[in-house]
């Protein structure tokens, strides 16, 4: 089948099959940490400051990360960063097993995990390229990447659901701990051939410099790093509320919180499968306007949602929106800019997506503790509409000053 055309490449379909067995246990553990940190401090504000120890590393670190991914083996990056994954994944689960409840203790590995992740998925993205023999592949790849990663949003939440309610939290955590060895035994299988890294003579920070400046030299790539940064900041961390939606708005149990995630992973499913069947890639920015006019809406909508059945149905659609926006964005910047800024524009895309998030997710805390839960939620989805349609605006003035620039040369040079 044409959507699944990138899996014909052995080193790529070995890294989504092993990604897709790792990613669901990551799920199952986000579900299980939100849940147990509401369950046990009853606390909007830490379920923020859990979401900030994460992330806030990929806003600190991503630049410096796309710099040290472009000077080094990209692959045996990746392979570190998995194994210290693991690794941290099997002191949490430890750490629940034994009922060690310290808050102090899960937000410094949530810390732990979001400083691995500033280099795991800058890499795992500027490694795409490599694993498929033909470029126009590539936006394929992607697509089914994030299909693979929605597909796990839907089966980690909706499985981590049933084993909280039957099984308990300790079993989600071990159970993400052994998801490891499946990632780590495909990577091993894979054959990669590398280009030979040509350590660059330029320090680090030279280099952070030179990828600040391509990505702002480039009006495409850095508005749409830009629109990325505020639906990061100011919509997105709504998902940070979702264990309150379920747990006090809808009187609903772990299983209740699940179906909140599962449904947006559903929605995020359907966005994945549609960009995977895209042939062309030229409209790639209407895509990202539309989508995220989808996302603004539907938040909103779901903040005054009354009935559980409805807010899982605005839930479906904040997925759609949120992954349409986030893979054409990324599918954009990977498909445009150069190969040797790969790497570091790529981290400006880690940061501006996972490094806001962290922010968004303190503020939309606050503002659920002075103003409410569905208050806050409302705020994020206006706010994101607002931005959808100040990016329209900027986009017809660039487009109708690219017009008469034409238009003037046109006149000037008519025989050109």
């Amino acid at each position: 089948m044409e959507i699944f055309r990138s899996l014909k490449y052995r080193n790529f379909k070995l890294f989504f099959y092993g990604q897709s067995i790792s990613l669901i246990g990551t799920w199952m553990q986000k579900t299980a940490v939100s849940w147990l940190v509401y369950r046990v401090t009853g606390s909007a504000v830490l379920l923020g400051v859990v979401t900030f120890a994460s992330l806030i590393p990929s806003l600190i670190l991503s630049p410096y990360a796309g710099s040290y991914i472009d000077r080094h083996n990209r692959f045996k990056v990746l392979v570190g960063t998995q194994v210290i994954s693991m690794l941290q994944a099997g002191v949490l689960a430890l750490m629940i097993y034994l009922k060690i409840y310290n808050m102090t203790g899960i937000i410094a590995l949530s810390l732990l995990q979001g400083i691995i992740n500033s280099f795991d998925v800058t890499c795992r993205q500027s490694l795409m390229v490599d694993m498929v023999d033909k470029k126009e592949d590539l936006p394929n790849a992607i697509a089914l990447n994030s299909t693979m990663t929605n597909i796990a949003r839907i089966a980690g939440p909706a499985v981590a659901g049933v084993i909280l309610s039957t099984f308990g939290e300790d079993f989600c955590f071990i159970s993400n701990f052994l998801s490891y060895i499946a990632v780590l035994a495909c990577l091993f299988m894979m054959k990669l051939d590398l280009a030979v890294v040509d350590r660059s003579q330029k320090d680090i920070w030279t280099e952070l410099k030179e990828g600040f400046v391509y990505v702002k030299s480039d009006k495409d790539i850095s508005s749409l790093i830009l629109m990325l940064v505020v639906s990061s900041i100011f919509v997105m961390p709504f998902n940070t509320l979702m264990p309150i939606f379920a747990k006090d708005i809808f009187h609903g149990s772990a299983k209740t919180f699940s179906w909140f995630e599962s449904a947006a992973g559903l929605g995020a499913l359907i966005s994945a499968v549609y960009m995977a069947n895209l042939t062309s890639h030229k409209n790639l920015i209407r895509i990202t306007i539309a989508a995220s006019m989808i996302f603004g809406c539907s938040v909103l909508l779901l903040s005054f949602s009354k009935l559980l059945s409805v807010a899982l149905f605005f839930m479906t659609f904040t997925g759609i929106g949120m992954m349409a926006q986030t893979s054409s964005i990324n599918t954009f910047l990977q498909t445009h800019s150069v190969p040797h800024m790969r790497g570091r524009t790529i981290s400006y895309f880690v940061m501006a997506y996972q490094g806001m998030i962290p922010i968004g997710s303190l503020i939309i805390g606050v503002l659920a503790d002075t103003m409410g839960s569905r208050a806050a939620v409302s705020i994020s989805g206006i706010t994101g509409i607002i931005a959808t349609f100040a990016f329209m605006l900027y986009r017809r003035r660039k487009t109708g000053r690219g017009r008469l620039v034409i238009t003037i040369n046109r006149l000037l040079h008519p025989a050109a």
